[in-house]
C-alpha cells in the first residue's frame, strides 16, 4: 500500500524535508509510519498526527492511499 507522509512547520525544517512517499504491506499504524519514515527515531514530544486532515491517535490504522501528516502543536499569543 502507498502512503503519503507530510511534515509541517518546525518539524519540516528539522527533518530537512516536507514529505515522503512510503510503501507498506499488512496492517500499518500512524506510529509505524513515523518510525519507518524516520529510521526508528523517537518522535518529538507533543507531536500531533492527522490522517486525511483529521486528528488521530498514534495507534490509528492507516489505509492504502491515505495521507499522514505530522506537525508540532500550534501555539499563539
Amino acid at each position: 500500500m502507498s502512503i503519503k507522509v507530510r511534515y509541517f512547520a518546525s518539524l519540516k525544517e528539522s527533518l530537512g524535508r516536507s514529505e515522503d512517499d512510503l510503501e507498506f504491506t499488512g496492517i500499518v499504524t500512524v506510529s509505524d509510519v513515523w518510525h519507518r519514515a524516520n529510521a526508528g527515531k523517537a518522535a518529538p514530544n507533543h507531536l500531533l498526527a492527522a490522517v486525511n486532515m483529521e486528528y488521530v491517535d498514534w495507534n490509528s490504522v492507516v489505509s492504502d492511499g491515505d495521507e499522514v501528516a505530522f506537525f508540532p502543536p500550534v501555539t499563539g499569543g
